[in-house]
């Protein structure tokens, strides 16, 4: 079991710290051949069930298995592929550790469901009801448009508001539809350009402060690359391979505004790095 810490001091450069008990971390398994940062890796079921076995004894609270990337521009996966893909590695795992389904489809939800995964993590938002039917968990995410499009050019007015009010209205709609534990994700990288991601990141009090418990995902993520590779003055965006510390860094950072948990690739180092601030 992780241990608990909760941070002591009172502010951090003006602002009250909220560090949340350390321990929730989402581990990814993708199980995909194209993923941004680990496609291929583990699309074969005994490589992915050894990959999550070692998320497990790094300190993952949960895995997260997803069938279908939705890095940007990817084309959709047919349902039966990603039932395929899935559903031996739920099986496999949903006995040691808790399991969540990463999917925008309600045929692979269910079924994943049926495997033993407690948790729809739903980048569509669009599977509460489903989530209120089976007595699930329900992550919704915000998401602009669809990973083919969600980055061409994407707007907001406010982002940081617009982002809070979608993700406020779709967890008390699952809430009055009879889903027990709803979490909001403000889904970074998807539909946001750079800035707006970090407009999110700087302002996560203001999700926190809805009441709804908050997972935040930016580990490898492009913009993690572009300001590791700013930061020290090439401007060259960072290969996915050297951007942990940026995603270790960003994932602490979240604890401390009172985020309740992160989805990690790097689930030890993230770990390590929250009980040192802790």
């Amino acid at each position: 079991m992780t241990e608990n810490y909760r941070w002591s001091a009172p502010c951090v450069a003006g602002r009250t710290v909220r560090f949340r008990d350390v321990g929730a971390v989402m581990g990814v398994l993708n199980v995909t051949p194209d993923s941004f940062s680990d496609g291929g890796l583990f699309l074969d079921h005994p490589a992915a069930l050894e990959h999550g076995r070692w998320l497990i004894s790094q300190g993952a609270s949960v895995v997260d298995v997803g069938g279908e990337s939705t890095r940007p521009g990817a084309d959709p996966v047919g349902v039966e592929e990603e039932l395929e893909r899935v559903l031996p590695v739920v099986e496999g795992l949903a006995d040691e550790v808790r399991v969540s389904i990463d999917t925008r489809h309600e045929e692979v939800a269910r079924a994943a469901v049926a495997a033993g995964a407690s948790i729809l993590n739903d980048v569509s938002a669009g599977l509460g009801p489903v989530a209120a039917d089976l007595g699930v968990a329900w992550v919704a995410m915000h998401m602009l448009g669809d990973p083919r499009t969600m980055q061409e050019q994407p707007h907001y007015d406010d982002v940081v508001a617009e982002v809070r009010d979608f993700l406020v209205e779709k967890a008390e709609e699952a809430g009055s539809a009879g889903v027990k534990e709803v979490w909001i994700d403000p889904g970074i990288g998807f539909g946001k350009t750079t800035e707006h991601n970090l407009s999110i990141l700087a302002n996560l009090d203001v999700l926190v402060d809805t009441g709804w418990p908050v997972v935040i995902g930016v580990s490898r993520k492009r913009f993690v690359g572009e300001v590791t590779g700013a930061s020290d003055g090439s401007a060259t965006l960072t290969d996915v391979g050297d951007r942990q510390e940026g995603s270790v860094a960003l994932a602490t950072w979240a604890y401390a505004q009172g985020v309740d948990m992160v989805r990690a690739h790097d689930v030890g180092a993230t770990l390590d790095a929250a009980r040192v601030v802790a």
